[in-house]
């Protein structure tokens, strides 16, 4: 994979860190609760994701808006 100076990788790793954050979640919690939906991310992973580094598969990004509970609009409008 190529790596681009200064590019992130995803639109969605803010989005992700403020919901993980308002629930006053642990990158290691997060990452056990997607575990339970088959999607295997390290905390490490999870910081790069919130990073902007690490770029987010479609069935990692539905796990986590499921253990996160991220509402479908606030993922639109980061998206747009």
């Amino acid at each position: 994979m190529k790596k681009y100076e200064n590019i992130k990788s995803n639109v969605i790793g803010n989005l992700i860190k403020e919901y993980r954050e308002k629930r006053n979640l642990e990158k290691i919690d997060v990452s056990r609760m997607l575990q339970l939906h088959a999607v295997y991310l390290d905390s490490t992973e999870l910081k790069r994701i919130e990073d902007g580094k690490q770029i987010v598969k479609d069935f990692e990004l539905i796990g986590l808006c499921k253990v996160l509970n991220i509402n479908y609009n606030d993922l639109k409008n980061t998206i747009e």
